[in-house]
């Protein structure tokens, strides 16, 4: 059972009106999300992008300490409202 979402307090980025089905792009297996399940994801997936980028995916740098802090948040964010897409998409 999907808990009640609301935005949480750590979440400072924009929450989209509106979902879509995302797709893994390793499994290529899709799951709608809704608009606060969209924003979160792509701020894990944003996050993730940006380390690669700018320290060549090295999460044992401490410059990246904060942004990795967010991407648990919302990793544990999604594993408690909705672990199946957690399951599909993240994991």
């Amino acid at each position: 059972m999907t808990k009640e979402q609301t935005v949480p307090k750590w979440f400072k980025g924009e929450v989209y009106d509106e979902g879509e089905v995302v797709m893994n792009r390793w499994s290529g297996e899709e799951c709608e999300l809704n608009g606060l399940e969209l924003s979160i994801y792509d701020m894990i997936m944003g996050a993730q992008e940006y380390i690669n980028v700018r320290y060549g995916g090295d999460m044992l740098d401490p410059r990246t300490a904060d942004i990795q802090q967010d991407m648990a948040k919302g990793l544990s964010w999604f594993r408690t409202h909705n672990a199946e897409a957690y399951m599909i998409l993240l994991d």
